[in-house]
């Protein structure tokens, strides 16, 4: 139940404009399916899943990959969370 229910607030945030440091980076991406639906979606599981701090370093990921590559090898518990984050951003956001 408590995971339907997860899926469907998550479902309901795709809808609308993009929002959220996530989103917004998302739509700027030039990304192949980078769309509002998307993003909004994106950003809703991100809302779920990371804190501010870490949605705002996350978003960088989008415009330096670079940035994402000194992440995984340095910081273990953030990319432990961005991973289950983009996991289930995946999984949901399709």
């Amino acid at each position: 139940m408590c995971l339907a229910l997860g899926a469907f607030w998550v479902l309901g945030g795709c809808g609308g404009g993009v929002s959220g440091e996530i989103g917004q980076a998302c739509m700027a991406g030039g990304r192949d399916g980078a769309n509002p639906r998307t993003c909004a979606c994106v950003q809703g599981v991100a809302n779920q899943t990371l804190s501010g701090p870490e949605q705002r370093r996350a978003a960088r990921f989008f415009s330096n990959p670079d940035e994402a590559e000194e992440a995984r090898t340095g910081s273990g518990s953030f990319w432990d969370r961005y991973e289950a984050f983009a996991a289930r951003a995946e999984a949901v956001c399709r």
